[in-house]
């Protein structure tokens, strides 16, 4: 894949660009600023951006501001945030577009260099990466709505694999349950959330992570 990485810390820049060398792909530019980023994905269209949410001069949203004005000119930019925070906040305006192809991973949980880069290729295939404890955070931010109140232990946790982005064959897996169960739950949570259906994996997360942060 060929990739863009904005990261402001020449360390982690330059391991990230290792690690992705390594596993056969192409960084076509490393930047540092927000500035230099949207030039980049302007001039390389690159297949996917690693994105550290605060970038110079003001660390605060630059890096976002960034890939959500890239995507203004190709909402199917695949994107895969980086922060030390959790916002909710950014994945909600990450997902305002509409668009395929999104992630958001907290830095000090990245523990597993196999797992980043599979994070790495669902998002530029199109799907969803998003951290946990993101997910945990948008379902709090929820529990006020009487419609999340309505869903049970198990379809909760249901949930929060759904909106990491897991098939219904890797929610079972980690759930020790059948395929057959968790497309039951699934069904009942749509019901209760009162969600049409999705004819893709990627739709469904989508669906439900607007649903929490409405």
């Amino acid at each position: 894949m060929r990739i863009v990485l904005a990261e402001d810390h020449f360390l982690l820049r330059d391991g990230l660009i290792r690690l992705l060398g390594a596993h056969g792909h192409d960084v076509v530019a490393a930047v540092d600023n927000g500035t230099d980023l949207l030039e980049a994905l302007g001039r390389e269209q690159p297949d996917i951006a690693v994105v550290d949410v605060r970038l110079p001069p003001d660390f605060t949203d630059e890096g976002l501001r960034a890939v959500l004005a890239a995507r203004k000119r190709d909402p199917e930019l695949p994107v895969l945030l980086l922060s030390q925070y959790v916002e909710p906040l950014y994945a909600r305006e990450l997902l305002a577009g509409g668009g395929r192809g999104v992630g958001y991973l907290l830095k000090d949980r990245v523990t597993n260099g196999a797992q980043f880069l599979e994070s790495i290729r669902r998002v530029a295939g199109g799907g969803t990466a998003m951290d946990p404890e993101v997910v945990s955070r948008l379902l709090a931010r929820r529990e006020r709505d009487a419609t999340v109140g309505r869903l049970s232990e198990r379809e909760r946790e249901v949930l929060e694999l759904v909106a990491q982005g897991r098939s219904n064959a890797g929610i079972a897996q980690a759930l020790f349950v059948t395929e057959k169960a968790v497309a039951k739950h699934i069904g009942n949570i749509f019901t209760k959330l009162g969600l049409l259906p999705a004819d893709t994996d990627n739709r469904r997360v989508l669906a439900v992570l607007a649903h929490l942060d409405q």
